[in-house]
């Protein structure tokens, strides 16, 4: 029997340790907000957002009521997104408004496609899926779209690359007097008929790799 005393006794010593130290926190409730983003600078970057609580909750054993912390996380997630043009994507051209392109590949296979007005080489050499990479997406900030133009009398017709085009045609490979870059040259009832070369192979060096970091 006294042995039994004496291990209610502790039981009930600790149990009151237990309940000194625990409530407490029953009134208490703590917050803790976290940012984390992600370490580049892009514009579509994720952004996450995590919320840590920490709330009271009860607890019933044997009769004694004990008050104790429940962590509970809450995450909120912000993502944005922003629609990004995307190319290789024509319409066919209305009847009677077709304009003729001759494509020239590495293999000197030649491939004739009726396109559009306003539709430029790039986005037609993707949609019919000849070898031209468009690595900036268009934007004229490389040079894997390089055409050469056959004819230079059509060339001539074309409007006169601007500075940032001639830029790019530096650095492309095997450049000619009659190149361009496939995204900066649309289609127009002027330059029906055109034919162009694609050059046997392309460097992909882009504007921001000469950019200061």
């Amino acid at each position: 029997m006294s042995i039994c005393n004496g291990i209610a006794c502790q039981l009930r010593i600790s149990a009151s340790h237990f309940l000194s130290n625990c409530r407490p926190l029953a009134h208490q409730t703590k917050c803790r907000n976290i940012s984390i983003t992600s370490g580049s600078r892009m514009p579509n970057s994720g952004i996450r957002e995590y919320s840590a609580c920490v709330r009271p909750t009860s607890l019933t054993r044997s009769g004694v009521n004990v008050q104790c912390p429940q962590y509970i996380t809450r995450a909120r997630r912000r993502f944005s997104a922003t629609v990004v043009a995307s190319h290789g994507h024509i319409e066919p051209p209305k009847p009677g408004e077709q304009l003729n392109v001759t494509f020239i590949d590495k293999d000197g296979e030649k491939h004739h496609f009726q396109v559009a007005k306003g539709d430029n080489l790039l986005d037609i050499a993707q949609a019919n899926d000849l070898e031209m990479e468009g690595a900036c997406g268009g934007s004229c900030a490389c040079s894997t779209c390089h055409v050469i133009v056959e004819d230079a009398d059509m060339y001539d017709k074309m409007e006169e690359p601007d500075d940032d085009e001639n830029d790019m045609l530096d650095l492309a490979f095997g450049l000619t007097e009659t190149s361009r870059l496939g995204c900066q040259v649309k289609m127009s009832p002027e330059l029906d008929g055109l034919v162009v070369r694609l050059p046997s192979m392309t460097r992909n060096l882009q504007a921001s790799d000469f950019e200061q970091k």
